[in-house]
């Protein structure tokens, strides 16, 4: 590897000591420690990180499943290089899938729930209000993993647990489809409603319609 970015040797008795791996190479991946286009040697990673090769390889195989690393046989493994077309089709199967999650959290979550699906709700108005686009992606990430957690489809989360990191990667930058502040944030009102009524039908054609896919 060519970055000399420090990692904190991991406690060796932990429980899933994989688990741990994956959540710190991903990390490193997502803030630029390891850089596209890194080599990544499993041997180097399992001595920085303090433990065997083991749970180095299978982090690194989750990560290449996921897209965030690459794999030449016998040759070489690296952090992936991300291209056009792949942020535009992670783009559009974040909308998609999220537009199906909303119609599924809506009919099966609680009150409760509900009230916090609003909340999120509100924050993402409140981000729009102020045309922060950064605190927007970051409130509109917040909700969306809320809502696939309130679907109860536990095929669903797994996806979603495994996508995390490459989700992150792939939405840095991210900017809104409806560029006026006014027009985007009376959107998002009537998504409110939409919420709030636990009609799915018209929160999904609303989120697709936010996002230019309608």
């Amino acid at each position: 590897m060519t970055s000399d970015a420090a990692f904190t040797p991991l406690d060796p008795r932990g429980a899933v000591l994989g688990d741990e791996v994956y959540t710190i190479l991903g990390e490193a991946i997502l803030d630029g420690r390891l850089e596209p286009g890194e080599r990544l040697r499993d041997t180097e990673l399992a001595e920085r990180l303090g433990v065997s090769r083991t749970p180095v390889r299978e982090a690194l195989q989750r990560l290449e499943r996921s897209g965030l690393v690459e794999v030449a046989a016998n040759r070489w493994t690296r952090v992936s290089i991300p291209d056009e077309s792949m942020l535009t089709a992670t783009h559009e199967f974040v909308v998609y899938t999220m537009g199906n999650a909303v119609r599924m959290a809506l009919a099966r979550c609680s009150d409760a729930v509900l009230a916090e699906l609003l909340v999120g709700v509100d924050e993402m108005i409140a981000a729009s209000i102020a045309d922060d686009r950064p605190e927007l992606l970051r409130v509109s990430m917040g909700f969306f993993v809320m809502v696939t957690y309130s679907t109860d489809n536990r095929m669903l989360q797994m996806i979603f647990e495994e996508s995390e990191f490459v989700l992150r990667r792939n939405l840095h930058g991210w900017a809104p489809h409806v560029d006026d502040a006014g027009e985007r944030t009376d959107m998002y009102r009537v998504f409110r409603d939409a919420v709030a009524a636990r009609d799915g039908d018209r929160a999904e054609r609303i989120l697709r319609m936010q996002h230019g896919m309608g």
